[in-house]
């Protein structure tokens, strides 16, 4: 059974939930804080004597989000790891004979799982003083320029503390850059980078029990929707592990004693994985290669379904809802609640119609906020 980083993308979900509700409990926090009193003339005083409140609240929900995350990434990465060993398993029952057969067994996961858990914890554990930080700075920001506003003849102090909110709920915690510099906000750092994470885990799960069992080759799929850095492996056959660079090798053949058999090899899977092969998002798998047995992949079909663009515009659409639904959850009346849910319905609509066009899956869960789910 092929394994691939989409093999954990569940998981994954499960651990930026959490995220997700820490950044909607923030939004909701601090527009409650701001809302109440708003018309008193004492206002700026009253919330500024309030910030402590605020802080206590505030780091309450960083608390519960180190408590529930820590242990849910450490679940999400042994079912992951878990996942891709049983994907080897699989594939070695169907194809292994002699002392491979014998190996076809789940390995020993608590070292890996642990090791891989802990980098994920320290990693989006990194986020959680810039909630504080987030947090506080929009509320002495929102402070600052409805006091102003009104003094300047621009327009109401609730007006501009409202228009000040959307901004924020807008865009949520931002500030986390990924190692190729893409900005990212506070929910969608975390799935990446649980993602990412998790999709490692059960494609190490898989290729350490390759290993295991003597196995030293993977075959790339072909794979939809590829983006231009996958495909210069699509069919290609690599090294588990090992140097990298292309080349051919003789090897024996995988089940005739005494015969050896020409394999071209594009180079190895840690090679092409830092080239991009194996993203998030990817939807390419790999899986055992037997040399003189495996079948390489038949030509390219005639594409049927979406290219690499269109499956990007669905992303920027679903990011567009979960915006205006934090927008909404921001809002301070029925009125503005009600305009962000509209632009939620006009996003979902886009969706729908770009499904229809392509043929591409409509994932659900990607459009939801914790709340709603």
């Amino acid at each position: 059974m092929a394994v691939s980083p989409d093999m954990a993308e569940d998981l994954a979900a499960a651990v930026s939930t959490l995220y997700e509700q820490a950044e909607l409990a923030l939004i909701e926090k601090v527009t409650r804080a701001l809302a109440e009193g708003i018309d008193s003339p004492l206002w700026v005083e009253l919330k500024l004597a309030a910030l402590g409140n605020l802080r206590s609240a505030i780091d309450e929900i960083i608390s519960v989000l180190q408590t529930n995350a820590s242990g849910a990434i450490h679940k999400a990465v042994a079912e992951a790891y878990d996942r891709g060993q049983q994907a080897a398993v699989l594939e070695l029952g169907a194809v292994a004979t002699g002392p491979a057969l014998a190996a076809a067994e789940a390995l020993p996961t608590a070292p890996a799982v642990d090791r891989l858990a802990a980098a994920l914890v320290s990693e989006t554990g990194a986020t959680h003083a810039r909630i504080l930080r987030t947090g506080l700075d929009v509320y002495r920001q929102v402070i600052a320029e409805a006091s102003a506003a009104p003094l300047l003849g621009a327009t109401t102090r609730r007006q501009a503390a409202e228009q000040a909110l959307a901004k924020f709920a807008g865009r949520g915690v931002t500030g986390f850059v990924d190692r190729s510099g893409r900005a990212w906000n506070l929910t969608s750092y975390a799935e990446m980078a649980s993602r990412s994470a998790l999709g490692r885990a059960a494609v190490q799960a898989h290729t350490d029990r390759l290993g295991a069992a003597g196995i030293d080759l993977v075959v790339v799929s072909d794979a939809p929707e590829e983006c231009p850095r996958c495909k210069p492996w699509e069919g290609k056959i690599l090294r588990r592990e090992g140097a990298a660079g292309a080349g051919v090798e003789e090897m024996e053949h995988a089940t005739e004693d005494d015969r050896m058999v020409r394999v071209h090899v594009a180079g190895s899977l840690p090679e092409a994985r830092a080239a991009g092969l194996m993203h998030p998002n990817c939807r390419h798998s790999i899986s055992i290669y037997l040399p003189g047995v495996t079948k390489p992949l038949p030509p390219k079909a005639e594409r049927t379904r979406a290219t690499y663009e269109q499956s990007q515009q669905q992303r920027y659409l679903e990011r567009q809802v979960r915006k205006w639904k934090r927008e909404a959850a921001g809002a301070m009346d029925d009125q503005k609640k009600a305009a962000a849910n509209a632009k939620v319905r006009a996003y979902q609509g886009r969706i729908r119609a770009l499904v229809a066009e392509t043929g591409l899956p409509r994932k659900g869960h990607r459009e939801q906020l914790a709340g709603a789910r």
